[in-house]
């Protein structure tokens, strides 16, 4: 039998059982009377299989009614040839503002211009409202490959930071915080030695030159010696700021310098009474550079505070030394403010190496572990006993014709005691915070001029307001 014959035979002549969809299915002579059928409206029968493909799309959707959901969305808008599903295009909504081309979100659905009130499928779970969890819709921008507009970095500091023990910098830009090793239980460490790896002969000969020129302008005028904690302080200045510069603050580098350099000046001349002016002059020149500054890029609340302390700290403090000096000329007896600044430099140097030495040596609880461990309460002890016995070996020489009582002596070598250990913990406190060794190394052995002068920020302020009190030149 041919192939055309085959094709023509009957339905009934099947041999292999009844038509499956009744008379005329499938013979070739009545299609589109007996074929597949949809129902009311349909497309017509399908094309027998013999026949060759005419390259046309069914239109069954076509005549379909649009299906509405609950809101009003017309569902199969894109599927009826009204526009494509999903658009690739230069706007998108970039909900994080990352721009990244890797968002999930740049394949937008399209929606209708009466469909604008709803809400997008895709937001930042991270930009809320302020006054409620809600999330916020953001405006579509452009795409720009490595920006994340929303990484403005107005609570950290900004300018240039130098790492010099790796990068804490994330891929997305943002920099870390340093972490720290957690802190191990049990018994607390020794402490390493009292020397903290000093350099012992250089760190005394140096010590021992810096004694000499000061005692050498003690004997010659108080005005060299007022020359002598300006230089000092204006020193401590440069090294302190230049040290947050590279932990990634931005001070108010010249206010904060010549605030620290006036206020010395300012007090030599008119007495602590200046140093209300010299604060409200550092303050307004601090704001007035972040005033000017483009914008919040310059992170003006952490900037000015850092320059604040940095006044404060070493201009305010740093400046009782002058006040010392004034007190003497006050008074019309210039030799009580040498004295006095005299006696404060020995018990602040006693009570330094009795520190070092004793916690060196016997030295087994640490004072302040997390700031540091070469300090120890038996170091503390130590530069006590020593600074005691000091003050009163003055007092029974009778070396000095300002402070006449051994026991206004003792509560000087006493006052030095406490808060000469104090600013040493302090200094060490901000470095710990900055993660730094020393703030300079202008000093040979001692580091910078913080690291050798910290005791005295605190001392200073202290022995001005006992010798204020004691008036130690009227004892009998």
């Amino acid at each position: 039998m041919t192939d055309d014959q085959w094709r023509r035979r009957r339905p009934d002549d099947d041999d292999f059982g009844p038509p499956l969809f009744g008379e005329g299915s499938s013979s070739g002579d009545d299609r589109g009377q007996g074929g597949i059928s949809f129902g009311a409206g349909d497309t017509g029968p399908l094309p027998h299989w013999t026949q060759p493909p005419t390259g046309e799309l069914p239109s069954v959707l076509a005549s379909q009614p649009r299906a509405q959901s609950d809101d009003g969305l017309d569902v199969w808008s894109s599927f009826s040839g009204s526009g494509p599903i999903a658009r690739i295009d230069d706007e998108v909504d970039s909900t994080d503002g990352s721009g990244g081309l890797d968002e999930i979100n740049t394949l937008a659905p399209t929606f209708d211009e009466d469909d604008a009130d709803i809400e997008p499928f895709f937001e930042d779970p991270d930009a809320t409202s302020p006054d409620s969890s809600a999330p916020v819709r953001r405006e579509p921008g452009r795409i720009t490959i490595g920006t994340d507009p929303t990484d403005g970095g107005g609570a950290r500091p900004s300018g240039p930071v130098r790492r010099p023990r790796g990068d804490n910098t994330s891929r997305s830009g943002r920099t870390q915080r340093p972490t720290r090793p957690a802190p191990t239980r049990g018994a607390p460490a020794k402490p390493s030695g009292g020397t903290g790896g000093r350099d012992m002969p250089t760190a005394v000969a140096v010590g021992l030159g810096i004694a000499v020129v000061f005692l050498g302008a003690l004997r010659y005028r108080s005005w060299a010696v007022a020359a002598i904690v300006v230089v000092v302080l204006g020193l401590a200045a440069v090294e302190y700021f230049d040290r947050v510069r590279e932990k990634g603050y931005n001070p108010a580098l010249l206010p904060g310098i010549m605030a620290c350099i006036a206020a010395p000046v300012a007090t030599y001349h008119y007495g602590p009474v200046a140093l209300p002016l010299v604060l409200f002059l550092a303050f307004v020149a601090s704001a007035v550079v972040y005033v000017s500054s483009a914008g919040l890029e310059s992170n003006p609340m952490p900037n000015m505070a850092i320059s604040t302390l940095g006044v404060v700290w070493i201009g305010v403090l740093g400046s009782f030394g002058a006040s010392l000096l004034w007190f003497g000329h006050h008074i019309g007896i210039p030799k009580v403010g040498t004295d006095t600044l005299c006696l404060l430099a020995i018990a602040v140097v006693a009570n330094d190496v009795g520190a070092l030495f004793v916690g060196s040596a016997v030295g087994r609880r640490p004072l302040r572990a997390w700031i540091s461990p070469n300090k120890s309460v038996e170091g503390l002890l130590g530069g006590a006993i020593l600074t005691l016995g000091v003050m009163f070996l003055i007092g029974l020489t009778d070396r000095s014709t300002t402070w006449n009582s051994t026991g206004d002596l003792l509560l000087l070598g006493l006052v030095v005691s406490i808060a000469a250990p104090l600013g040493d913990l302090t200094e060490s406190m901000f470095k710990r915070n900055l993660d730094v060794k020393d703030f300079g190394s202008i000093v040979k052995g001692h580091g910078g001029i913080l690291d050798r002068f910290d005791g005295f920020l605190f001392a200073m302020p202290a022995v001005y307001f006992l010798l204020e009190y004691l008036r130690p030149w009227l004892t009998k």
